[in-house]
């Protein structure tokens, strides 16, 4: 196991693309297997050493970035184990785009899909990560089928999808490889009835034991092999960015797609079924303009779609979207298709360019990510996206609004220049995070609390919930060296 010390050799693991500042650590250790972090860990657990684990620092909460003890990357860690008919095994460390090319090979598809394929899988677990493909597939946790973890104690448990629940009393006993049994009691709180939600510990009823460690954010164990379930490669996609002038067309869209969706799939039918439903407001075009100069001028918006489609069914299901987009008088003129791969992927690189130059305008300017990630029911969803842009406007602040309109799930990113923007831009924040919450919606919908949002939490469950969830922690991490100060605050001495 590799052991760093010095400043210089740490400093890549003390960041993440939350850019939050001031992480530090007294080392940084690279273990190669589960029984090395199992020996750090029980130590750790004797002595009270905080502990936090680094994945490839793609998060944007400051989930990974450390405040004193020691940092496990898991790095070294990145050895694909078994691809077989449905599944893979992977370790923790393993990046998303090498299972992607490794599962793609053999025809087959793991379909979780961030916007940073550089992530680690590890990374995706603790965070139940989502993306563009969610509307049809479904999150990270919809796939995992196995986990093995090292609890902070030392103790390392397998744990396969099925064989452990939690009763309808919500009490769980978990038996250890020592022969002891750890008794869970499950939290009494309800989450959002949103269709992606990744804000504090997962709960349901007679929920399966594995979906307790699918975003924990690193605070109840250490993930160290996933296993995941895979889907076989569909046939060809068809993609388009269809562009709109007026706003009330696109939303129209949106829902007639979404609902034409969901009614092929309540009948297993082969009809109009949208993976993909991306949204770009006006600003976020302009803002991609000066890079990609076929972006029609004066547009409110635009929709970026993809469906999987077969030889026998192409031409029928180009033909109902074209009808549809038509009957929504979208700019059809103006707009991009793609059915083959080259021009596909010029398509997504337009949709995951935003995000980048977003990052590139923030760190220009030396500001931290002020970007929203709430998701709402549908009832719900048009009234909140018209106070984002009605707040937005009367606080004069620049921004751009884009992201997954297909789960009603928008990322307000907005742009401060200087300190007091900065101020107002947090300020305006917390505006939205309570009316989300107002609404019936969650403060995260995919890329966690970390320690930026973590005062979001309480906001959306109460105070009562977070003491449930440090309970929790207390059972699996009896000393609280795990992931200091994500999700829940460090408790007083």
């Amino acid at each position: 196991m590799q052991t760093k010390t010095s400043s210089d050799e740490m400093q890549s693991w003390l960041t993440d693309a939350s850019n939050m500042q001031g992480g530090y650590a007294e080392r940084v250790l690279l273990p190669t297997s589960a029984e090395e972090i199992a020996e750090v860990l029980a130590e750790a657990t004797l002595t009270t050493t905080p502990v936090t684990v680094a994945g490839a620092g793609t998060g944007v909460t400051g989930g990974r970035i450390p405040f004193g003890g020691t940092v496990l990357a898991l790095d070294r860690l990145n050895a694909i184990k078994a691809i077989e008919a449905n599944t893979a095994r992977v370790e923790a460390g393993v990046i998303l785009n090498d299972l992607q090319q490794a599962v793609s090979q053999r025809g087959l598809l793991y379909p979780p899909d961030p916007t940073e394929w550089s992530c680690q899988l590890g990374g995706t677990v603790a965070t139940n990560a989502s993306g563009a493909r969610t509307f049809k597939y479904g999150t990270t946790r919809d796939y995992v089928t196995a986990l093995q973890v090292v609890l902070a104690t030392g103790k390392i448990i397998e744990l396969r999808r099925g064989e452990f629940r939690f009763d309808a009393k919500g009490e769980l006993r978990l038996p250890l490889v020592s022969g002891k049994t750890l008794e869970v009691q499950l939290p009494a709180y309800r989450m959002p009835s949103t269709r992606k939600h990744a804000a504090g510990y997962y709960v349901a009823p007679e929920m399966d034991a594995l979906d307790l460690f699918i975003g924990s954010e690193g605070t109840l164990g250490v993930i160290t092999e996933i296993e995941v379930r895979l889907l076989p490669q569909p046939e060809n996609v068809l993609a388009g960015i269809v562009f709109f002038e007026e706003e009330k067309d696109l939303l129209a869209l949106v829902g007639a797609a979404r609902a034409r969706s969901l009614a092929t799939r309540a009948t297993n039918g082969a009809g109009m079924d949208a993976r993909a439903l991306e949204y770009f407001d006006r600003a976020a075009l302009e803002f991609l303009r000066p890079h990609h100069p076929l972006v029609p001028e004066s547009m409110a918006g635009a929709i970026f779609f993809e469906q999987e489609i077969t030889a026998a069914h192409e031409d029928e299901l180009m033909s109902a979207w074209l009808e549809l987009l038509e009957a929504h008088h979208a700019r059809l003129d103006d707009s991009w298709f793609a059915t083959n791969d080259k021009d596909r992927q010029q398509l997504r690189a337009f949709r995951h360019h935003l995000p980048v130059l977003v990052n590139e305008w923030i760190a220009r300017h030396g500001q931290r990510k002020v970007s929203t990630d709430m998701a709402l029911p549908d009832a719900t969803f048009a009234e909140m996206l018209a106070f984002y842009q009605s707040s937005l406007r009367a606080a004069h602040l620049a921004y751009v609004i884009f992201g997954h309109i297909g789960d009603n799930h928008l990322h307000v990113n907005m742009l401060p220049r200087n300190e007091a923007e900065a101020a107002q831009a947090r300020a305006l924040y917390t505006e939205f995070v309570k009316r989300a919450v107002a609404f019936g919606g969650t403060v995260s919908a995919e890329h966690g609390i970390g320690k930026i949002k973590r005062p979001y939490l309480e906001m959306l469950y109460g105070e009562a919930a977070l003491r449930e969830m440090a309970k929790l922690k207390r059972t699996f991490d009896p000393a609280w060296i795990l992931g200091r100060g994500n999700l829940l605050p460090v408790p007083a001495a």
